[in-house]
């Protein structure tokens, strides 16, 4: 490394300025963030903080001071070299920052996204800042972009020569040109800068080469440059781009993710607070520091030339940005250092003739950042804010508006030239990152929706189809569509190094001998959206007060609507669709070429490079949903080639379209609208076979989400399967499509077939066949679910579909069920079971089977005990199936093979009752599981005692199987409990009582020598006989069965009378059967009832079956229990009026009384007319036993009430 000649010792001492004698400020860790602290300039007059939000430049080292008389017009050694303590500063120190970094601001706001919108006032480059702050001071022109991105602006300078430039060769800003001249200024020319311009940046950059200390020194160059190449270089530097200073190892380790099209290459970014506005600055300044002076900024001045008011400003303004306390002034005469001077920067503002006032320029900064957020409203729009030479008018123009207004047929869009056409690219990345950050607060998605809008409104889509279609992407992510947020991956880091010049003081010269002819006089501007009439007026304290609108056009249109919602995603998905379409070109279709024919070279602007990288750079959006791509040799279906960028955004707006339909399909199906769903489902899954087409190796999370969409088809299916009654609607919803569904269906085909699903997705009309598919679906879910490539993402959808797989099964099995129960209704000749019929029962049992493994598997005891249940009901088909048949069709013994299945359905239901444990767990299955199996043990019960197979069993036997069959039964009626199925519990029990007592009485008068089992007999049929009557009597509908138990214990009492022998016993015993016998009064009221209220009328003799349609009453059961009731009643009364007429002791006067009522009973009865209506019997029946029992009259009349 060079050194400087003379010994440090012969340096020049500083010679602190009387007008700096204050003491140095001091820092925080300055290890940490150098640069970070407060300034309180002029007794606390301005308030300033700085933070550094990054840089890229090393800690601060101190300077070498430079000998008197050493002369700066020769070169150091290592000039123009790369030097990490000068950054971009030395390396295009000649060259202008403006040019080098066009839309800065954008690489900012990208960086710092989390700042954006609502935490920063302006994002801009440093000399923005100070050109803006300097308006009232300077007569030099203003020409600047402003975008505005929330309540953020974001303010570049835009170089309204170059444009000009730009137009004479292509045209495109012919408009723009002509409206300038028209309005602005008529005599637009452009001029050179001057020789002085150059040779003061040029002894600018070696003084600052000179100044760096210990190994990074330099020595002057021996061999002197003459004045001739001086100026050539001079030009040189002007009429092209600076030399790009190259970012350090370190740097670029730093970067993460480096951003192509988007530059933020300032050595630091710095959040400045300059008193209540917030700035996001980029700063390209040389700090130097250590020792006794942590940080200083160096500025070389011509002794002859005094410090002025805009160079004063500069020099306060850089400092403060900086947060540098300090400033050393180096004094040169013609390139020779003459000496030093140290000056605070609380004193710049009080230096000789360039006083200024710190409060006007807080006032100037304050009113123009509010007329600009007062007048630039549109985000997404470009604004352009100037001012000519040596006006004092400041006018605010919409580019993006007048672009549109321009009436020129050949006007092209200006957006679509190099600088302002990266802006767009800028707005779509901005909105990208932007979007990254939503995703934890939706309060952006109106500012993205708006950009992206804007971005995709101006810019041609044949030109630059990836960004039309990601910004279409993005566009389509803003819709939420009930989906889980995936976690950010990672962010993405700014890019380091630059090559940024820095800019010192002799900008305002370049500004004094500004390019642009002052205006000739003002005009009135309607063209301008605002205007400052004189620059004046900055000055004046909140002259303009901000009003901080924005447009609702920004709002983000959130509706409650999922079909609106999806509706506009699908809008978009096809709009990105159509864009990378276009941009596919297969080889057949590509034009040959002709080597005859040379091809043109165009000159290509770095900016338009800049926009293509941009292009190219897709948003980390894209990279973090995308799938794991296989490697793929060969193109698409379309011609794609893959891991193009056609073939990233397809793989994204195929999956975003799946998804959209998969949610518009779950929407119909809560609305009931299965054959809509059916249509979005199948559109769903075509999407996805698409995308399967052009992906290689499926992402976990698109299996998974997969899986979703053939569970939905699964239950959709299954719906259509359980309402084929609107199956005509269904087809109707099925087979509606709309115009975008169809483009979006011939986007797809372009790379698949889409046939894949359909037998998932067709609307059958055979209910089987639809069941079928339904368990297809589930299955194929399940098998997604625990693959190799999902085994290790547990989650509860695999808890899902197994049970959506257990419930389909569970339908398979009943609908083959009732088909065999179906075919069994069918036959008109039983002979045997057919071979169908057994085919049905094997596939029910086998579904039933299979879906009980599945609610086993997820440990659903519940729908476990269901099966079960439907297994026990399978099994009693299998049994009615199999009873014996006589050769007349008449039923035959109970068979074995019936015993059998029964026993095997007891079986069952036990098992499920088992699997609840306890009616707590789930009342209403438990019931239904307790009443099947209580049918069960009943209809084996009753069939064992009707068609007893005496030919196989004893007696004995049989009734021993009967009564524990009934008793078992009756174990599971349910008498306490009260629910629907308490009245049917109190049927069944008084039905089992009834068929125990009339299987005693039948043992009684058969069974003959065992008195001991006679007496048994006998006591068992009494008290089932008490105990029937009993629970009859408490049901208000069945007054036959009532009856038919009364008159049958009436006969049971008759025939215990016929064994006695003696007056006394016989009277007894038919006192107490009369008295049985007038409980009947009781039933042949209710049959009263229902026949008045059904006002039937019945000859003697004649039988009808009809049923009456809200009674239920069977008439022909009636009149066969009336033909046993009357003689029963008429033997009870003569054999009564014989024995008491007959006695031999005096009867009593109640005997007496008894026995007229019974002679008259008796008269009445014989008396009675046999043809008279059934009504009018019942009623004379009511009325004999009621004179039977006056005293218990009202007891009676309560009962029946």
């Amino acid at each position: 490394p060079a050194v400087i000649h003379s010994a440090q010792s012969s340096c020049l001492p500083f010679k602190p300025s009387c007008r700096s004698r204050a003491a140095l400020i001091s820092f925080g860790t300055l290890d940490k963030n150098p640069f970070a602290g407060s300034l309180l300039t002029s007794s606390t007059e301005i308030k300033s903080r700085a933070v550094v939000k990054y840089s890229a430049a090393p800690p601060p080292t101190s300077y070498a001071l430079l000998q008197e008389k050493t002369d700066l017009k020769l070169p150091p050694a290592n000039w123009l070299r790369e030097n990490p303590q000068l950054g971009s500063a030395g390396t295009t120190i000649l060259g202008s920052s403006s040019k080098s970094k066009p839309f800065s601001s954008f690489g900012m706001a990208y960086d710092f996204i989390d700042c954006i919108g609502d935490d920063v006032d302006v994002v801009s480059d440093s000399e923005n800042i100070k050109k803006l702050l300097k308006i009232p001071y300077s007569k030099s022109h203003v020409s600047m972009a402003v975008h505005r991105v929330g309540r953020t602006l974001l303010l570049d300078e835009l170089d309204i020569q170059e444009l000009f430039m730009r137009s004479s060769q292509t045209g495109d800003w012919t408009w723009l040109k002509e409206f300038y001249q028209r309005l602005i200024d008529q005599k637009w020319q452009r001029k050179k800068k001057s020789k002085e311009h150059w040779y003061q940046k040029a002894i600018l950059s070696k003084f600052l080469y000179y100044s760096i200390n210990g190994d990074g020194a330099a020595e002057p160059v021996p061999d002197n440059l003459n004045e001739g190449e001086e100026e050539n270089g001079a030009e040189e530097y002007s009429s092209s781009w600076p030399t790009t200073f190259t970012s350090t190892q370190s740097d670029a380790e730093e970067s993460d993710a480096p951003k192509e099209g988007l530059r933020n290459d300032f050595v630091r970014n710095i959040m400045w607070t300059f008193e209540d506005i917030h700035m996001l600055v980029g700063s390209n300044m040389p700090i130097f520091g250590g020792g006794r002076y942590p940080a200083v900024s160096l500025r070389l001045r011509d002794n002859n030339k005094p410090i002025n008011i805009l160079t004063g400003i500069d020099y306060w303004l850089d400092n403060l940005m900086c947060n540098v306390p300090e400033l050393v002034m180096c004094f040169h005469v013609n390139g020779i250092v003459q000496k030093y001077e140290m000056i605070k920067t609380e004193d710049i503002p009080h230096l000789e003739n360039s006083t200024f006032s710190t409060r006007v320029v807080k006032d100037i900064a304050q009113n123009i950042l509010s007329f600009l957020k007062s007048n630039c409203t549109k985000e997404g729009h470009t604004y352009w804010l100037f001012k000519a030479s040596g006006s004092d008018i400041v006018k605010l123009y919409d580019l993006t508006t007048l672009c549109e207004e321009a009436e020129e047929e050949k006007c092209q869009n200006p957006f679509t030239l190099p600088r302002v056409k990266f802006c767009q690219f800028q707005l779509y990345l901005v909105a990208s990152n932007l979007m990254l950050k939503a995703r934890q607060n939706r309060k952006h998605y109106g500012t993205i929706r708006t950009l992206l809008l804007n971005c995709v409104k101006l810019l041609d889509q044949e030109r630059h189809p990836q960004i039309i279609a990601s910004a279409h992407y993005m566009l389509s992510e803003l819709f939420q569509l009930d989906e889980p947020p995936e976690e950010d991956g990672g962010e993405s880091l700014r890019a380091g190094g630059s090559e940024d010049s820095y800019s010192d003081e002799d900008r305002e010269d370049s500004d004094e001998s500004s390019s642009y002819s002052n205006c000739s006089s003002p005009q009135d501007d309607s063209k301008a959206v605002a205007v400052i009439r004189s620059v004046g007026e900055l000055s004046v304290p909140e002259k303009y007060k901000s009003t901080h609108q924005i447009r609702p056009s920004c709002a983000f249109p959130v509706s409650q609507d999922k079909e609106e919602r999806c509706r506009h995603v699908l809008s978009y998905v096809l709009k990105g669709l159509k864009a990378v379409d276009g941009s596919i070109k297969k080889e057949s279709d590509l034009p040959a070429a002709d080597p005859n024919t040379p091809i043109p070279l165009k000159y290509e602007d770095r900016n338009a490079i800049g926009a293509c990288t941009a292009e190219k750079g897709l948003s980390l959006l894209l990279e973090r949903a995308g799938p794991l791509q296989a490697d793929q040799k060969h193109p698409t279906r379309s011609g794609m080639i893959p891991g193009s960028w056609q073939h990233h955004m397809k793989l994204q707006l195929f999956l975003k379209a799946s998804k959209a339909y998969y949610v518009l399909s779950d929407a119909a199906t809560n609305l009931l609208k299965y054959g809509r769903a059916l249509r979005y489902i199948k559109l769903s899954l075509q999407c996805y076979d698409a995308y399967c087409s052009v992906s290689g190796t499926l992402h976990p999370q698109v299996l998974h989400f997969h899986s979703q969409c053939l569970s939905l088809c699964g239950d959709i299916q299954l719906m259509l399967a359980q309402n084929a009654s609107n199956r005509a609607a269904y087809l109707e919803e099925y087979s509606y499509q709309t115009k975008e569904d169809q483009e979006i269906l011939h986007s797809l085909h372009r790379e698949s077939s889409c046939q894949a699903f359909n037998m998932a997705t067709d609307l059958a009309m055979d209910p089987e066949y639809q069941l079928f598919v339904s368990s297809k679906c589930y299955e194929a879910a399940y098998e997604l679910l625990v693959s190799e490539a999902l085994k290790d993402h547990a989650s509860d959808q695999l808890a899902q579909v197994l049970k959506r797989l257990g419930n389909i099964r569970n339908e398979m099995g009943v609908y083959y069920m009732n088909q065999s129960a179906a075919m069994q209704t069918e036959e008109e000749v039983k002979k045997s079971v057919s071979v169908a019929e057994q085919e049905m029962w094997k596939k029910s049992f086998a579904f039933f089977e299979k879906g009980m493994k599945d609610f086993e598997a997820i440990g659903d005891s519940t729908n476990t005990a269901l099966l079960l249940c439907n297994t026990g009901r399978l099994m009693r088909i299998c049994a009615q199936a199999h009873c014996a048949m006589s050769a007349d069709q008449t039923r035959g013994e109970f068979s074995p093979e019936e015993a059998l299945y029964y026993n095997k359905a007891i079986d069952y239901y036990l098992r499920a009752m088992k699997s609840l444990a306890s009616r707590e767990n789930h009342a209403a299955v438990w019931d239904s599981v307790n009443w099947e199996l209580s049918t069960t043990y009943f209809t084996l019960a009753t069939l064992l005692q009707d068609y007893a197979p005496l030919s196989r069993k004893a007696q004995e036997q049989i009734e021993r199987e009967v009564t524990e069959a009934m008793l078992k039964s009756l174990k599971y009626c349910d008498l306490q409990t009260e629910s629907a199925r308490q009245p049917l519990y109190q049927y069944r029990a008084a039905t089992i009582h009834h068929r125990l007592a009339s299987m005693y009485h039948s043992c009684f008068r058969n069974q003959v020598g065992d008195e001991h089992l006679r007496k048994q007999h006998r006591s068992l049929a009494e008290l089932h006989y008490s105990k029937a009557v009993c629970l009859f009597l408490s049901l208000k509908d069945a007054p036959c069965e009532l009856l038919r138990t009364l008159l049958e214990r009436v006969a049971f009492a008759e025939f215990t009378m016929a064994g006695q022998n003696s007056s006394a016993a016989k009277l007894k015993s038919l006192t107490g059967a009369l008295e049985i016998m007038t409980e009947t009064r009781y039933a042949f009221q209710l049959i009263h009832k229902e026949l008045q209220e059904e006002q039937i009328e019945v000859g003697d003799g004649m039988c009808s079956s009809d049923v009456g349609p809200t009674s239920g009453l069977n008439l022909q059961e009636v009149m066969k229990l009336i033909g046993v009731f009357e003689p029963s009643f008429s033997f009870l009364l003569l054999q009564l009026i014989k024995l008491m007429t007959t006695m031999k002791r005096k009867p009593s006067n109640k005997d007496e009384e008894l026995l007229i009522t019974y002679k008259n009973v008796y008269s009445k009865l014989l008396r009675a007319e046999k043809n008279a209506p059934l009504l009018s019997r019942v009623g004379l029946y009511i009325e004999l036993l009621q004179q039977l029992t006056p005293q218990t009259e009202s007891d009676n009349t309560g009962t029946q009430s």
